[in-house]
């Protein structure tokens, strides 16, 4: 198989995170070719829509398969509607907000998100909490590593995406791999995922052998 060959598979990480939380992800080298994505800081206004149209001009194959995590994998399900891709694969993640827990609800119909003061998330130990869930644990010199955007207009800007997040239709090409020990999106909101026992809403960090060994055969199929 020649380089043209191989799939390009782009990864997005999830809000406020790096690619480095990709770091144990290994296909196979013969098949796959891995592209990182990282977060750009919003322009003034700009829509979900219009920032994932931004993020296309990254993209540098026709067919790409696109891989995301959490807000990342909304982000590329918004991609999806600007480029021809192969397949989406979203991880840890919605494919509608009607996906969404009731808090998340709430919050849009309250503008309670409003009134989240950015300057707290900013430490780490809760921008940990609030991208990874509260379960996480205080291995914070690790979370550091992984939470490279603290920017607070990207912040302010990403929340209120996710909470006013229009889509209501699933896209069925979509292949949604979930957590039943998520705690950010819980498992008793979605529907048509493919469960994997005991994952957390940082699988992708502690279920990589999970995915190591079945994202070929997902990608594939």
């Amino acid at each position: 198989m020649t380089i043209m060959d191989k799939t390009p598979v782009y990864l997005m990480p999830g809000l406020a995170a790096s690619s480095l939380i990709f770091e144990r992800i290994v296909l196979p080298v013969d098949s796959f070719e891995l592209f990182f994505l990282e977060w750009e800081i919003p322009l003034n206004t700009e829509s979900l829509l219009d920032y994932a149209k931004r993020m296309t001009v990254k993209i540098k194959h026709p067919n790409p398969v696109l891989i995301g995590v959490s807000f990342g994998g909304i982000l590329v399900q918004e991609m999806a509607r600007c480029i021809p891709v192969k397949k989406v694969i979203i991880i840890s993640s919605v494919k509608t907000n009607l996906e969404f827990p009731r808090r998340m609800k709430m919050a849009k119909t309250t503008k309670a998100y409003k009134l989240i003061p950015m300057s707290l998330i900013l430490n780490l130990e809760n921008l940990a909490k609030f991208s990874f869930g509260k379960k996480v644990n205080q291995r914070l010199q690790l979370y550091e590593k992984f939470l490279s955007v603290r920017d607070i207009h990207y912040l302010d800007w990403a929340i209120e995406q996710v909470i006013l997040w229009e889509r209501t239709v699933v896209d069925d090409n979509v292949v949604h791999i979930h957590g039943d020990a998520d705690d950010v999106f819980p498992i008793k909101y979605i529907s048509n995922c493919i469960v994997v026992k005991g994952g957390t809403h940082i699988m992708i960090l502690n279920k990589y052998k999970w995915l190591n060994a079945n994202l070929p055969a997902l990608i594939n199929k």
